[in-house]
């Protein structure tokens, strides 16, 4: 029998105990990696009779308005859709700046966890889980809306390389909405709000959803691995670096200060053939191991590569075919800023190409720095074997807004 003087669970108290501690394992199997999130975390110990937002993390957002637009160096979430724009034919300037304007405030609004304006289903945007929205220009943007002449001289179509294959169905558009976030259906709801608010102005010409890794799948800060098993994207600038690599400047002219470039590469990989490679391969291949990512020259993934070294036959231990060596630029300010998510769209007869990356990279210049690193993969990657650029397109992202503003009002206005 139980003591007068033990506690009493209800089975609701039970139940929602219950779903704590689950919740707790599930997003990390570490309550130190919760607690590192929000000081003070509620335990399943507590007498309130709802799970706390430290567990679940639906009500964390992150600011719409700043210098720069969110997205772009702020910590990479689960979720992306690409929402690629074709403004109508009888669209005018003026049509532009109204479709900016309805983009601005509703993603003001959803980032925030609010209803969109004329929003028929608020309650799916109560839970934003750190929810963004940026926005980006194609070059023929700024024919439409009467500016061609503040149109950034380097933003243009990447030339034409051997290894593409590239599909009309994702090629250039006029605008992009990339829309983040660590919960599909806040991103969801976002994707279809934005182009049902805009139908009358633009129709979307293209899809591209994307994931990384769940939140609290893994420690903050872990390298993603793409389908093909590597670790994907190491040497990512750092965001301390972001205002050298990154953001446009006085000299890039006064209404650009604070805008990035941005360049999609949509590239498939073919699977079953990587799968007929064993791990040496693989390995040699990429230039790094396999299973922790560490170059083959160090012992951990962030160790700098060593290119000189040798084994002892005297032939490189990087090969000069290996991805990381290509990706490697003499030059330190040839950098970029990456941000990249696997794909994985189901099969169709016509279509094999339905798994692979979708490479994001920001910068400041397309051509300086963009190019370069692009050009020597082209050139000899050893990857190239197995991806397939099968899309391409570039923007011009604006600099972010103060409230009342809407994106672009600098070069509209």
């Amino acid at each position: 029998m139980t003591s007068d003087r033990e506690p009493h669970l209800t089975r609701r108290q039970w139940l929602t105990s219950a779903a704590v501690i689950g919740g707790t394992a599930v997003a990390g199997g570490s309550l130190g990696g919760i607690l590192h999130h929000s000081q003070g975390a509620t335990t399943a110990s507590s007498t309130s009779d709802e799970p706390t937002d430290d567990v679940f993390f639906g009500h964390v957002r992150e600011p719409f308005y700043g210098p720069h637009q969110a997205g772009i160096t702020s910590a990479i979430q689960a979720h992306a859709s690409y929402l690629g724009f074709t403004f109508h034919p009888h669209a005018t300037a003026t049509d532009v700046v109204r479709t900016l304007r309805i983009l601005t405030h509703d993603a003001a609004l959803l980032t925030q966890g609010k209803g969109a304006l004329a929003d028929t289903e608020p309650e799916l945007a109560h839970t934003p889980a750190r929810l963004t929205v940026t926005v980006g220009f194609g070059p023929e943007f700024f024919d439409r809306a009467g500016i061609p002449h503040l149109r950034p001289p380097h933003l243009a179509q990447l030339p034409s390389y051997r290894i593409d294959r590239l599909d009309p169905a994702y090629g250039q558009t006029d605008l992009l909405l990339l829309i983040q976030g660590d919960d599909p259906t806040s991103v969801a709801h976002a994707a279809r709000v934005h182009t049902r608010q805009i139908r009358s102005f633009a129709q979307r010409a293209w899809t591209q959803h994307g994931f990384s890794y769940a939140r609290g799948t893994h420690p903050q800060g872990t390298t993603m691995r793409n389908l093909m098993g590597q670790v994907d994207g190491t040497h990512t600038a750092h965001t301390q670096a972001s205002d050298e690599h990154v953001w446009l400047r006085d000299s890039d002219g006064d209404r650009h200060v604070g805008a990035t470039t941005f360049v999609l590469r949509r590239i498939a990989m073919t699977l079953d053939t990587w799968d007929e490679v064993d791990r040496p391969g693989r390995e040699d291949a990429l230039g790094r191991r396999m299973s922790d990512g560490a170059p083959l020259t160090g012992t951990a993934e962030h160790d700098p590569p060593d290119f000189e070294a040798r084994n002892d036959l005297g032939f490189p231990v990087i090969a000069p075919y290996a991805h990381i060596r290509r990706a490697h630029h003499p030059d330190p300010t040839v950098r970029i800023y990456r941000r990249a998510y696997n794909f994985n769209d189901p099969p169709t007869p016509d279509n094999p190409h339905t798994t692979g990356l979708l490479f994001g990279s920001f910068q400041r210049s397309i051509p300086n720095q963009y190019l370069p690193i692009q050009n020597r993969l082209a050139e000899l990657d050893a990857l190239n074997e197995w991806t397939i650029p099968v899309g391409s397109a570039v923007y011009y992202i604006p600099p972010g807004v103060r409230e009342g503003q809407f994106l672009g009002e600098q070069l509209l206005t």
